[in-house]
C-alpha cells in the first residue's frame, strides 16, 4: 500500500474525516433507494488525475471500516492505477473477465471487508468490453457479492467508457480538482451523463484547502 491511503495511514486527519463524511451522505443518499453500485468518474483528463482513483481508494476504505461488504473495481482499462495504490497484480483483472471469460478473482489487500478486482492488461477495444453484454451481466452478478460496489472510471469527455457504464450504475460521482477542473468541462460532463440516464448524484471537490477555523473535535 501506498501514503496515499490516508484513510488507513492517518484517521485522525480532516481528510480522513471527510472520507467519513462522504460515506455518510452516501449510505443516507435516499432512503427509499438503495445504492450499491457507485461509479466515480472526473470531467475531463487532468495534470492530477491519479487524485480520482486515490480518492475512489479512500471511500472504498472507509466503506469497509463500517463493516460492509466492499468491492473496488477498476474500470479504467486504459490508464489502470488501484494495482499501484494497492500493491498487487495486474496481470489478471476485470479485461480478462470480460474478454477470456476468466472468474472474477478480486484481490484481498489486507483491509477487512474489503477486496479490490485490478484493470488487468490493457485490451484493443476498451469501450466494447465496458459496454458489452458481459459487462451488464458482470455488474449483476457483483450486486450479489457485495454490499457496496465502487467503479473507478476514465474520464468522461476523454473516451465513452464512462458513459457506457454510467447507464448500469445505482449512481455516479462527479470528482471536481480544485483549480483545475473547468467549468465547462463540468457541466457538459454531466449533460452527457444526463442523456444516457445516468443518476448523478453529486460532486466531490478534490484537493481544497482545508478549513483551520474548525477545530478537531
Amino acid at each position: 500500500m501506498t501514503e496515499k491511503l490516508i484513510t488507513l495511514s492517518d484517521a485522525s486527519t480532516t481528510v480522513a474525516e471527510a472520507f467519513r463524511a462522504l460515506r455518510t451522505n452516501l449510505i443516507y443518499n435516499d432512503i427509499d433507494e438503495k445504492l450499491c453500485t457507485l461509479l466515480v468518474t472526473m470531467p475531463a483528463p487532468e495534470s492530477d488525475a491519479g487524485s480520482k482513483a486515490t480518492l475512489v481508494a479512500n471511500l472504498a476504505v472507509t466503506m469497509a471500516q463500517s463493516s460492509r461488504r466492499t468491492l473496488l473495481v477498476d474500470c479504467d482499462l486504459r490508464h489502470p492505477q488501484q494495482h499501484e495504490i494497492w500493491g498487487i497484480p495486474n496481470d489478471r483483472g476485470l479485461s480478462g473477465v470480460l474478454s477470456s471469460g476468466d472468474e472474477v478473482r478480486a484481490a484481498e489487500v489486507g483491509v477487512e471487508h474489503l477486496s479490490v478486482l485490478a484493470a488487468g492488461p490493457r485490451p484493443d477495444n476498451p469501450a466494447d468490453l465496458l459496454g458489452s453484454r458481459q459487462m451488464e451481466d458482470l455488474i449483476d452478478q457483483l450486486r450479489g457479492q457485495a454490499d457496496f460496489v465502487l467503479f473507478d472510471a476514465p474520464p468522461v469527455l476523454a473516451v465513452t467508457d464512462a458513459a457506457l457504464l454510467a447507464a448500469h450504475m445505482d449512481g455516479v460521482i462527479l470528482v471536481l480538482n480544485t483549480g483545475q477542473t473547468r467549468r465547462d468541462h463540468a457541466e457538459r460532463a454531466r449533460e452527457l451523463l444526463e442523456r444516457v440516464r445516468a443518476r448523478v448524484i453529486g460532486a466531490v471537490l478534490n484537493n481544497a484547502p482545508v478549513d483551520t477555523s474548525i477545530s478537531p473535535y
